[in-house]
């Protein structure tokens, strides 16, 4: 279980979502936060189900590959939506979250292949692998990583969204969503708006199909 290995910084940390609120309510977002998994809106009874995921998480990591087989079991039966959460503790978090909301702006399409490569060589971005770089030169390194997804055509758009007021902006709503919704580390995740238990934890095909199969029956 993965809640960045200090479970004070997280008791801390929620004392500041109780009271922030108090503060500074969040402005609504003009649009929905999230990734669509396939097709955006599946038949009205489909079960919906909620990802809060942390690029360079490796919680997060291993719980995709069960994730994504066990929608595309389900097929139009479960939607899935995934929502970036970059936790504060794990460097390199927010700028690889924005790299996936800039490039779902681009092409959509490539959102979830480009998640899966953040996955897939998650260790060229741990804190250990950048910690003599500046912000900048982590900034670059993401920003050719993700053209040698999208292709080099792509690359001055990339550039471009990482001093685009508008991708820090919707990284950030990503991460107050979260906040709001009780999310506290990540995989997080919720079906048809309620948290699933073991919350932090990755959950196998397995587990998935003995949450899902009930609510599909009935």
């Amino acid at each position: 279980m993965d809640f960045g290995c200090d479970s004070s910084r997280i008791f801390r940390f929620f004392l500041l979502l109780i009271f922030f609120p108090i503060i500074c309510q969040p402005q609504i977002p003009a649009e929905q936060d999230g990734f669509w998994f396939g097709k955006r809106q599946g038949p009205e009874e489909s079960i919906h189900v909620e990802a809060f995921f942390d690029p360079v998480c490796p919680d997060s990591r291993d719980s995709w590959p069960d994730l994504k087989k066990v929608v595309q079991y389900y097929g139009s039966r479960v939607t899935l939506v995934v929502h970036t959460f970059p936790l504060p503790y794990h460097d390199n978090s927010f700028a690889s979250s924005r790299a996936l909301h800039i490039v779902n702006k681009l092409n959509a399409t490539a959102t979830y292949n480009l998640l899966e490569a953040f996955f897939d060589h998650q260790e060229r971005f741990y804190g250990a692998s950048t910690f003599n770089m500046s912000r900048a030169s982590v900034v670059d390194d993401i920003v050719m990583f993700v053209t040698d997804e999208l292709g080099a055509s792509f690359l001055s758009a990339i550039k471009s969204g990482f001093t685009d007021s508008k991708t820090d902006h919707a990284t950030r709503v990503a991460f107050k969503y979260g906040c709001l919704r009780g999310v506290y580390g990540t995989p997080f995740f919720f079906i048809n708006g309620f948290p699933v238990p073991d919350a932090g934890s990755p959950l196998n095909y397995k587990k998935w199909r003995e949450i899902i199969d009930p609510l599909v029956t009935n």
